[in-house]
């Protein structure tokens, strides 16, 4: 690929104040795209992570404090977005939380939360995006999914539903613009050491007594053959490749990147 093939192009990357957002949001910085962050928490540190990626061309980096569970708050991103940058070229929904528990103990509150900011909002920016994207005969969309939006474990109702969902929404969109310059796609990470996977791991290890090396090669022994996380650089390097020429014609596709988890 040419040197900051992104140039000119800007994305919008949600939940990318940190894990897999942040790296996606620098990998896309680092090919020359103009990025708009989303999140919450500290701010100060993924923007200036993020634009010290693109300074070598000139990238410009914006924050929008969007509640993913609000439609309005969506459209007020999307619009501020495009009144700075002209339109939202790279569009990633990887916002996502996620809740615990069986299905007849499953908080009904938390099902709505994890299925507002793991799906809804995903068709709410992808409804958003799409006429600029039409207009300009171009456009990428990439949806982080999940291991889990290809299969299920337990006590993951809500996480495991909202994701099969949005690979199903991937796969209309795609179809929806097959003919044109706008793909969509989806990545399914398995496990990602992310601030929400270090959790589980921390959990782990004090339920069980042990320490935090052994409640990780436990966590990774369950479902991961290769016993290793994927990063948020190897992530980064995806969502890259779908907005590059060489995945011109690669359309609805649900990218596992999981260590052999599916493949059992």
């Amino acid at each position: 690929m040419n040197t900051a093939f992104l140039k000119g192009k800007t994305a919008l990357v949600t939940g990318s104040t940190s894990g897999i957002g942040l790296g996606i949001a620098k990998a896309l910085a680092a090919e020359g795209a103009n990025v708009v962050l989303n999140g919450f928490g500290d701010t100060a540190e993924p923007l200036a992570q993020v634009q010290a990626a693109g300074a070598a061309h000139g990238a410009q980096v914006a924050y929008e404090e969007a509640d993913m569970c609000t439609p309005s708050e969506i459209e007020t991103m999307m619009a501020n977005a495009a009144k700075r940058f002209g339109r939202v070229d790279i569009l990633v929904n990887n916002a996502g939380i996620q809740h615990v528990a069986k299905v007849e103990d499953f908080p009904v509150a938390q099902w709505d939360k994890v299925l507002a900011i793991n799906l809804s909002s995903a068709f709410h920016t992808i409804r958003l995006a799409l006429p600029a994207m039409r207009s300009a005969n171009w456009g990428r969309i990439i949806n982080v999914a999940s291991v889990h939006g290809l299969v299920a474990s337990a006590e993951k109702s809500a996480y495991v539903a909202a994701k099969h969902g949005l690979v199903g929404l991937t796969k209309v969109v795609a179809l929806e613009n097959a003919t044109g310059g706008i793909t969509c796609n989806a990545i399914c990470p398995g496990w990602v050491l992310t601030p929400l996977v270090q959790k589980q791991v921390d959990a782990k290890a004090a339920a069980a007594g042990i320490s935090n090396e052994e409640a990780t090669k436990r966590l990774l022994g369950e479902k991961e053959p290769s016993m290793q996380f994927t990063t948020p650089e190897e992530l980064g390097a995806l969502a890259v490749f779908f907005c590059g020429p060489a995945a011109t014609n690669v359309r609805g596709v649900a990218w596992n990147m999981d260590g052999g988890w599916v493949a059992q």
